[in-house]
């Protein structure tokens, strides 16, 4: 099959290549800024910091114009600089997502008015402050108090005992002048306890002079010291004892206190303004998910690329062959280039969805949305972490060498796993969602938005498998999208129905906690479910969509790989129901082995097309040229 490379690239690529190719330009003409593979904590946090600046103020892109105006652009910049260092893309996600984020998403017109220039060419370097020592997931249980005092017309911000310590929070260590805490608003009231607690908010809290750079007084900063990975970014704990600020520095967009210390909000509960306040942030979770495939990409490619050109053992007298003309090397990357594709397209619209809620605020969208960046978020992320193991074992020894950049990738990537949101405690989101809309369902409502092909699939599945279709096992039928959409639509309502039934079930001896947790695998399962699904549905329409013929058939190729190696991975499911008979999923596994050869056969186009540049991937066994010339030098030959 000719692919015509070119064309796919700019579909793949899209609009914002010329941004992306302006970031990697100004690296590879500054030698000086590229992170060598051996670097001390403190030399790497300093050169992180010189190359921000000078992607800001030396090449003049300012990605914080585009986090609210044009999100597509922002997470288009920040994947490029995360192919660059993944230390840099996470200082630039804190400083301008993060503490710049929460300025304008939760603050109103006098907070950016005073902040923005300042955050936007990094004079006012700052931080978010969000979790604690003692909670992360639960930021409704943070012990942090901002408390009012109506005298001075301030707010006292104290960390009232160590688990209320503020715990790995990027750029307090040594570079933030500023940090968004996140902290308890208390108001003096006069019932016995002589305080009202209004929930969680947000304050701007100096904690470095801007001329001297030294703590202020009444703050105590603390190093997280070395991580597992990103070690550029600079990790610290805060602690506050007493610390006052102006009444303004209260981010005020959803509850706000006046000089008298009387309490207004256009919500009316503490948990509507919370959970506006958390919508506001999904941001970042949107940015983890889109990042995350860029990573993909990059040790996919590598370890493509290496695989093309490896040889090793062959038909006796005969030359070696080619380790990815290997079935078994097939299957362990072919379905992950195939995936890699998959979540590039679910990502992408991802975003798209996100700036359309960004300039709308449209209530349904915005659910949508959260639910979303949950589910792909916590999905993506965890099959890229899986990912970056098996490309380094697929590269054998040479796969362990630093140079060859899986063992930074993976270092760097894992995190992502964890920070904006525990996977699993946002699969549990997705599921709840999942729960609820169920629920409305059976209860006369409609199902809007990503969720809409429940409508059709609840009911299909209400009803038992057709014994006909269960045994068609022609090409054509199991290469047909609406085939393999209705299977993964199926699993995903078969797994509605029957995780409703059993927490209906439990709750009455358990109660509502504890049916849950007696669930909780079940529940995990349906979420990712529901997400491959939407996965699937993304990807055949960009195949649709592909205006160039030999693109969309090697997408064609690509997104089948991907929907029959996820049903034959959980082909037991399908069995045990009779959705798919004896002879069919026999077929399914020969197709899948046959679909990850022709996948093999345009696997140079397919990583080529992804664009990415020496300088990202950068390691000398992926190169096209002569092989281990460069790899070799590094040892001193």
């Amino acid at each position: 099959m000719e692919v015509n490379m070119e064309a796919l690239s700019d579909y793949m690529r899209g609009k914002y290549r010329d941004i992306q190719e302006k970031v990697y330009e100004y690296f590879k003409g500054r030698p000086e800024l590229q992170t060598p593979i051996e670097i001390l904590k403190d030399d790497h946090r300093e050169l992180c910091l010189k190359q921000l600046l000078g992607l800001v103020r030396e090449a003049g892109i300012r990605p914080f114009r585009f986090v609210v105006d044009e999100p597509s652009k922002y997470f288009a910049i920040l994947e490029a600089v995360g192919g660059i260092d993944m230390s840099l893309g996470i200082k630039m996600g804190v400083q301008y997502s993060l503490w710049g984020g929460s300025v304008l998403n939760l603050g109103t017109k006098k907070h950016k008015d005073k902040y923005f220039d300042g955050i936007d060419n990094l004079d006012y370097m700052g931080c978010f402050a969000m979790t604690e020592l003692h909670h992360g997931s639960n930021v409704q249980g943070l012990q942090t108090v901002a408390m009012f005092d109506p005298i001075t017309d301030e707010f006292i911000v104290d960390t009232p005992n160590d688990g209320a310590i503020k715990w790995w929070i990027g750029n307090a260590a040594v570079h933030g002048k500023f940090a968004t805490v996140f902290a308890k608003l208390m108001l003096p009231s006069h019932d016995a306890k002589g305080v009202t607690d209004m929930g969680v908010h947000a304050f701007i809290v100096p904690i470095r002079d801007m001329k001297t750079h030294e703590v202020l007084p009444g703050i105590e900063i603390h190093d997280c010291g070395h991580k597992v990975g990103l070690n550029g970014v600079d990790n610290g704990a805060l602690r506050f004892r007493s610390v006052r600020i102006p009444r303004d520095n209260l981010l005020n967009r959803f509850g706000d206190v006046s000089r008298d210390g009387k309490y207004t909000s256009s919500l009316p509960t503490i948990n509507k303004r919370f959970a506006a306040t958390l919508g506001e942030l999904v941001g970042g979770r949107v940015g983890l998910a889109y990042s995350s495939v860029g990573v993909l990409k990059i040790a996919s490619t590598i370890a493509i690329r290496y695989s093309l050109l490896r040889q090793q053992f062959g038909p006796p007298k005969q030359p070696e062959v080619s380790i990815l003309d290997y079935q078994s090397q097939q299957h362990k990357l072919m379905p992950m280039l195939a995936s890699t594709y998959a979540f590039h397209f679910a990502t992408l619209d991802l975003v798209d969805k996100y700036s359309e809620m960004k300039k709308t605020h449209d209530d349904e969208l915005v659910g949508e949305v959260h639910a979303l960046s949950a589910g792909l978020k916590a999905y993506v992320t965890s099959f890229t972490a899986k990912s970056i193991s098996i490309c380094r074992e697929a590269c054998g020894g040479h796969g362990y060498a630093a140079v060859n950049r899986f063992g930074s990738l993976r270092n760097d990537h894992d995190i992502f796993q964890t920070f904006e949101g525990d996977n699993t405690v946002l699969l549990q989101q997705v599921a709840g969602d999942l729960l609820k809309r169920y629920q409305e369902k059976f209860q006369g409502g409609a199902i809007a938005g990503t969720w809409n092909y429940l409508r059709e699939s609840m009911n299909a599945y209400l009803s038992a498998p057709n014994p006909v279709t269960a045994r068609w096992e022609g090409e054509e039928h199991l290469r047909d999208p609406q085939f393999q959409l209705d299977a993964f639509r199926y699993r995903t309502s078969r797994l509605l129905h029957s995780a409703a039934l059993r927490l209906r079930k439990h709750s009455k001896t358990l109660g509502t906690f504890g049916a849950w947790n007696r669930c909780l695998n079940h529940l995990l399962t349906l979420a990712e479910s529901h997400i491959e699904s939407v996965i699937l549905a993304k990807f055949v329409d960009a195949v649709k969509s592909c205006p160039d013929e030999s693109s969309r058939a090697a997408l064609k190729l690509a997104c089948d790989l991907y929907a029959l190696d996820r049903i034959w991975n959980d082909i037991g499911t399908y069995r045990n129901v009779d959705y798919v008979a004896p002879n069919k999923a026999k077929a399914i596994h020969k197709l899948v082995d046959y679909l990850s050869f022709q996948v093999r056969n345009v696997a140079k186009e397919l990583v080529d097309a992804f664009d990415l540049p020496d300088d990202v991937t950068r390691a000398p066994i992926a190169m096209q040229k002569e092989a281990y010339t460069q790899y070799t030098q590094q040892v001193g030959f």
